[in-house]
């Protein structure tokens, strides 16, 4: 039948319908295949495009000591990221906080066991279409943030809370959230971020 076919449309060879047909159904596949990964890729830039746009929430803590108050799992409840930024004092601290949301951590002076050896004095957190550098003292801090990019600066050890502007860079404290230290208060700092602005909130706790 393929060779009266083939006559009749003049062609030098015989048709080969079976492989005509599997060509015709390796290409629908691919095309489909194209089409799927297209649509699983806009998807992915409009969920991206939605966490840039929405509010997001960064808690910011700080100087726990091996202390973790109730009161601050409260406050940190319901948030989109945590950072530390040092002298955190124990390993079961990041543990309590990660099962919040993720956990953003940079090592203090007292964090000298083989546990805190895994964390980095410094580190990045992006967020809503922002970079926070964590570190845990600012007078460290070795880079221009303005010209590196970052939005803010987020640091501890003074254990004195903060929210101030440097031109368009936020360095914030958010105090020490561990055991009371002189008339200090007891703090923690919570960071909403919309459309790129950031807005700090120093939250204070009960001794």
């Amino acid at each position: 039948m393929n060779e009266m076919v083939a006559q009749k449309l003049r062609l030098t060879q015989p048709l080969n319908f079976p492989e005509m047909l599997n060509g015709a159904l390796i290409r629908t596949a691919l095309t489909y295949r194209a089409a799927r990964g297209a649509r699983k890729k806009i998807n992915q830039l409009w969920r991206s495009s939605l966490k840039v746009t929405q509010a997001l929430t960064v808690g910011v803590i700080s100087d726990t000591h091996g202390l973790l108050r109730p009161e601050a799992l409260d406050r940190l409840s319901g948030v989109d990221a945590i950072a530390h930024a040092g002298d955190i004092g124990d390993p079961a601290i990041l543990s309590r906080l990660r099962e919040l949301a993720p956990v953003t951590a940079v090592r203090g002076n007292i964090d000298t066991s083989s546990w805190s050896k895994e964390l980095p004095e410094t580190d990045v957190l992006e967020i809503g279409g922002v970079s926070l550098y964590v570190l845990h003292n600012v007078q460290e801090l070795d880079v221009d943030p303005g010209a590196a990019g970052f939005a803010a600066v987020i640091f501890g050890h003074s254990h004195q809370p903060l929210v101030e502007w440097r031109k368009d860079v936020l360095f914030f404290n958010p105090g020490s959230a561990g055991p009371k230290r002189f008339s200090l208060p007891i703090s923690l700092g919570r960071l909403t971020i919309v459309r790129g602005k950031l807005k700090a909130e120093l939250i204070e706790l009960d001794g």
